[in-house]
């Protein structure tokens, strides 16, 4: 397979902070339409490997390239108009406005000139806003107030926001973290549903979860890649213990 059939090509990126190398040298190729999942112990460099794709923080040397153009020079709002999308581990919701006015205000209007006047036709928002809510399951609750949503409601209505822009890269840190059981079935098949048509990259602890839903894992450790594969790969691996149960 060559580099331009990725939907994202990281290439020996480095990132030093004062003299430590957050990132190391790192190579990792994304799929179309792939999930992937990348997990590793605290200070792996999960977070910053993001922060690096976003533009959040710029790389010290590599490349990164999103369908074979390359991003490293490009500003973070230039990047998500280029279709990368990227979820905090806090959700940023509008508490106070609706369900249905969250994801109304997430459309992208600035796109272009023909965006901005797409806009004044609502219906075309508001039919986006419709295939959205059901995506991420909140097709019932358009008319409640964001406040009043369960945390996972908050989480997924998050999701749903980027969505709105319809990324083909969506990046997530820890999506999971503080929902109940329940939530955490839904999430896992809201995240099957949302890769049919871009590709996901996950950050991830809980195990199970990523068993349920990855299509391939990373595992990160020291700014590197440690290992790569199926979940039953890296479990396995012995390296991958080693890391994890910390001989």
């Amino acid at each position: 397979m060559s580099n331009t059939d990725f939907a994202l090509a990281v290439e020996d990126l480095t990132v030093s902070f004062d003299g430590f190398k957050a990132i190391d040298n790192l190579t990792l190729y994304v799929d179309k339409n792939e999930l992937r999942v990348i997990i590793g112990p605290n200070g792996a460099g999960k977070t910053t490997l993001l922060d690096l794709i976003c533009g959040k923080t710029k790389a010290s040397g590599g490349s990164i390239k999103f369908k074979n153009e390359e991003l490293t020079r490009l500003d973070e709002h230039i990047r998500v108009r280029k279709g990368i999308g990227r979820k905090f581990q806090t959700p940023s919701i509008y508490e106070n406005l609706s369900v249905f006015q969250n994801l109304e205000v997430s459309y992208p209007t600035g796109r272009s000139v023909v965006g901005a006047l797409a806009f004044k036709c609502t219906d075309e928002v508001t039919a986006r806003v419709q295939v959205v809510a059901e995506e991420i399951g909140l097709a019932e609750v358009l008319d409640k107030e964001a406040g009043l949503l369960s945390h996972g409601q908050k989480q997924w209505l998050e999701i749903g926001m980027l969505l709105m822009q319809d990324p083909e890269l969506l990046m997530l840190d820890e999506p999971i973290a503080g929902m109940s059981a329940r939530e955490r079935e839904l999430t896992a098949e809201l995240l099957k549903r949302i890769c049919k048509n871009r590709s996901v990259i996950v950050i991830e602890h809980d195990m199970e979860f990523v068993k349920q839903i990855a299509h391939k894992v990373t595992v990160m450790h020291q700014g590197k890649i440690l290992a790569e594969g199926s979940m039953e790969t890296v479990q396995a691996d012995p390296k991958v213990i080693d890391v994890y149960l910390g001989h």
